[in-house]
């Protein structure tokens, strides 16, 4: 059976020597019934009364392998015979047999999960937790978790703080496998407070010096979880930093395949706190015998670890592995060399010297890896380093690989300037343009255009050749795009072209593989795990996720400098409502500017037109093409549903200065500017402001025509902007346009337009089209029109989403010039949708705490501090997209001083 022949004919011989008392022979019979049980599940009936018998026999090792035995035979019929010898085990005075039966009731349910929970055995593996005998708790805990994790919804592990005692004191005394599942059991955790999570790191550290590396990694994954909630300000803290450092060391002088293991589990470590291993570099250095999957491990983490302190030991290591044998590793090491330059400033300039020695070696593979690197580090320090340009052009001729090729073709187009020769060094690459790879014509292409925009008497042949290259012989559609774009851009307007190809770069960051904050809280909670080592979610390779719980950091009570996990709901606050108060996206402004976080919009689908603004610039033909002339019909007006006329209440309606959605105040309106000169739009003139009333936004336009001609025919359309405002309808000019004759015009705006981030932030361009031509411009709108009638937040939330939001996304600025009093401020801000939650005297000053909702769902938290009889106001904004602070504040100057 064991050497893989089918021995299944001798099932009822077997059986009947199920009867002996031969402990050894029994084992055999037993592991023969498991293996062919499946295949003949009539006959393994017949040995349901020896398991019943062996279930009450004197011997506890006896009783022990039959009820194993029964939860490893996979046959429905056999299971309901089970559950009386089961039951009778869980509760056998001898432990090796409670144990036992213990995991006999996981098996039991990843077979017949219903039948279990009718038996009632989950309640009894419960109360096997606070078993006298460590090894029975670890056990009860092992299956507990093997079926909460297959039934997510339901609560079978519910910890408190008591049942967490009786778990740590098992710790102490339980195999090294037992602690592993108390330990991760520990993880899933969340304790109450500050004092109670150090408390349980503080009887969990002694697991830090066991001789298994699983229960020290599963210990450092506790304690890498629960030190989220002790504030830095702590001693304790700083010791239990001190205390990681050594277990984690250790596990590095294990063999090879524990050393990965251990090396991938310290990566994210370290991502997560640097501090632990900092004064340990060296022990990350590579040893001549490490295996290459261990070097370029060391090598990572090497370069994460990299400050001003050791940066000097780093690089005299890192040139010394560039001159190894093994090639992927020496190219690993030239790359560490460069993020280390752009890591550290300090060391850029020795980095560059290091890497101008290397490239001095001639060797052809190390050559290109430090071409590519200089390229990132001229876009780290613009200006500080071109004079290595020379010595990197003379290598041209050595360079085979794609990305070399093509960073050196960057070097060449964006310091042409700076290069006498530079239009023959890019007509030699142009000769096997074909044969280059994707990467190099891109490249390519886009050097010489820069080379033409610098140079545009000498290259101008050099341009065409490339561009018909590129459009004409080419079947690669993204080449063909660009190659039209340049084309285009460069017959028809060779200004825009200048600002499009040579605009300023920006700088490179120096940790571009970092992992993603939130996925990596989730690994932290996975330490010592798989995903540990694919640096993944389980749900990203485990086929069919069932079961599986996104699980993350607890949140950080003690400070707040932590990087919070989104997903944690502010104490206080109901977890069904929270998505509608805080956007829980990540904090970038393109996840918080998505439209899908405000409430859906009541009315008709908007007809957006399928060719965007920016594409018609570069392509040519105005806006006709966009509106088709009479045929253009803007989009369906979509308005809010509270329009009607207020309800008659008398004076206390008109003026209900707390109301909300019916308040008619409206917000502060500007007076209108000059937008498009008359100059600059052949004779026609447009004057404007942007205003909010009950809950529309409008743009107010006065349009005067000062040519000697009528105009009409009038459309509008606007680009895409940061917050997706739009014309909700037509802009309707009933009457032709006479000479010298001026109209007045409220075109109503809608949010529900295509996104995308504008710089400024508030910026909106515009096309109008008449009769004439097609006009652009654009202009500034006022924030506080985004400002929402439902912005008032309740006090404990505000409270709540105020801890929540980092400390870093805090912004201060002053408003000065403003003599108002407290009660003054608060009313005029409440007509423009700014709504004071509280307001409290601390030490003589007004503390006003106000929020406001902006239309895509974005909350912001201000706090306003008044000093009576001073002009100036300190104001200080939280929100989770801090790039709107700036524009908030102008908004609160712009209402305050009119």
């Amino acid at each position: 059976m064991t050497v893989g022949k089918d021995v299944s004919a001798l099932f009822p011989d077997v059986v009947n020597c199920m009867q002996t008392d031969n402990l050894e022979l029994k084992k055999l019979v037993y592991l023969y019934l498991m293996n062919y049980a499946k295949s003949q599940p009539d006959m393994a009936i017949m040995a349901v009364n020896t398991f019943v018998k062996d279930c009450e026999d004197p011997n506890p090792l006896i009783r022990a392998l039959a009820v194993r035995t029964m939860g490893c035979i996979r046959v429905d019929k056999i299971t309901e015979y089970l559950c009386e010898p089961l039951r009778k085990c869980l509760k056998d005075e001898d432990p090796y047999v409670r144990k036992t039966a213990a995991v006999c009731v996981a098996k039991l349910h990843d077979i017949n999960a219903q039948l279990v929970e009718d038996q009632g055995f989950l309640d009894t593996l419960k109360d096997l937790i606070s078993d006298s005998n460590p090894m029975v708790v670890a056990n009860a805990v092992a299956a507990l978790s093997e079926i909460a994790e297959s039934h997510p919804s339901s609560n079978l592990l519910d910890l408190n703080p008591q049942s967490i005692n009786k778990l740590l004191t098992a710790l102490n005394e339980c195999t090294e496998w037992g602690q592993i599942f108390i330990l991760d059991c520990l993880a899933n955790y969340m304790p109450k407070d500050d004092r109670e999570a150090q408390s349980i790191c503080e009887r969990v550290t002694p697991r830090l010096s066991h001789a298994n590396s699983a229960v020290v990694l599963s210990a450092v994954k506790v304690l890498m979880k629960f030190m989220e909630m002790l504030s830095k300000d702590l001693d304790y803290y700083g010791t239990l930093l001190k205390k990681l450092a050594p277990p984690l060391v250790t596990l590095l002088s294990a063999e090879p395949e524990l050393q990965y293991v251990a090396l991938r589990n310290i990566n994210l470590i370290v991502q997560k706190r640097p501090e632990i291993l900092k004064h340990e570099m060296k022990v990350f250095f590579v040893k001549y015998n490490d295996p290459i999957y261990v070097k370029l491990e060391k090598l990572d983490i090497m370069i994460r670890l990299a400050s001003q302190a050791n940066i000097a030991q780093v690089l005299a290591e890192l040139k010394e592995y560039a001159t190894e044998v093994d090639v992927d590793f020496v190219r690993k090491a030239v790359r560490a060399i460069g993020r280390c330059a752009i890591k550290v400033e300090q060391s850029a300039e020795r980095c560059v010297s290091t890497l101008l020695d290397l490239i001095q070696t001639k060797v052809n593979y190390v050559v290109q890896e430090a071409i590519v690197v200089i390229k990132d580090i001229f876009r780290k320090y613009p200006n500080k380093y071109e004079s290595v340009i020379a010595t990197l052009c003379e290598n041209l001729d050595s360079l085979d690989e794609p990305e070399a090729r093509a960073a050196m073709i960057w070097i060449v187009g964006e310091y042409a300037e700076r290069i006498d020769n530079a239009d023959e060094l890019l007509e030699s690459f142009l000769e096997g343009f074909h044969d280059e790879s994707t990467q190099v014509q891109l490249q390519l292409l886009t050097a010489i255009v820069k080379l033409f925009l610098k140079k545009p008497t000498e290259t101008q042949e050099l341009v065409q050749q490339v561009l018909s290259l590129a459009t004409q012989d080419s079947d690669n559609p993204d080449l063909r795009d660009r190659g039209y774009i340049y084309w285009r851009l460069l017959s028809t307007d060779p200004v825009a072209a200048k600002e499009v190809v040579l605009v300023e770069k920006p700088l490179i960051s120096e940790e571009t593989d970092l992992i993603e904050p939130t996925l990596l809280d989730e690994l932290i909670c996975y330490i010592g795990t798989l995903a540990s080592v694919y640096h993944k979610p389980p749900s990203a390779f485990v086929e069919g996720s069932r079961g599986i719980v996104h699980k993350s950091l607890p949140p950080r009570t003690g400070s707040s400098e932590s990087a919070e996990s989104p997903d944690a709901a502010p104490s206080g606050a109901p977890p069904s409502e929270q998505p509608a108060v805080i956007p829980t996206q990540g904090d970038l402004l393109g996840d918080l500017l998505n439209l899908d976080l405000g409430p859906p919009v009541s009315g008709p689908p908007v007809a957006t037109s399928s060719v965007q603004m920016g594409a018609v610039d570069l392509l040519g033909g105005g806006l006709d093409s966009l509106m088709g002339g009479t045929g253009f019909t803007a989009p369906s007006a979509v308005m809010p549903a509270n329009l009607g006329p207020p309800p008659s209440g008398g004076l206390g309606d008109l003026f209900d200065l707390a109301g909300g959605v019916g308040t008619l105040s409206g917000s502060h309106v500007a007076p209108k500017t000059v937008w498009l000169p008359a100059m600059k739009a052949k004779g026609l003139e447009i004057s404007g402001t942007f205003s909010r009333q009950v809950g529309a936004i409008s743009m107010d336009l006065l349009l005067t025509n000062k040519a000697l001609q009528v105009m009409s025919d009038f459309a509008i359309q606007f680009n895409r902007n940061s917050f997706g405002l739009a014309p909700a309808a037509p802009l309707q000019i009933h009457a032709p346009l006479a000479p010298n004759q001026t109209v007045e015009i409220s075109l109503p705006l809608n949010t529900v337009g295509s996104v995308m981030k504008m710089d400024p932030l508030n910026n909106l361009q515009v096309a109008v089209k008449n009769n004439i031509d097609v006009f652009y411009f654009s202009t500034l709108y006022p924030l506080h029109i985004l400002f929402v009638e439902d912005g008032k937040m309740e006090r404990q939330m505000f409270l709540a989403t105020w801890k929540d939001i980092p400390n870093e996304n805090e912004a201060q600025f002053q408003i000065k010039d403003c003599p108002l009093s407290a009660d003054a401020v608060s009313s005029k801000l409440q007509g423009s949708n700014i709504f004071t939650v509280a307001k409290r005297n601390v030490e003589g000053q007004d503390m006003l705490y106000q929020s406001l909702k902006l239309t895509n769902g974005i909350w912001v938290l201000a706090e306003l501090r008044i000093q009576p009889g001073s002009p100036s106001f300190t104001l200080s904004l939280k929100c989770r997209a801090p790039e709107v602070s700036q524009y908030v504040y102008q908004a609160y100057e712009t209402i305050l001083k009119n």
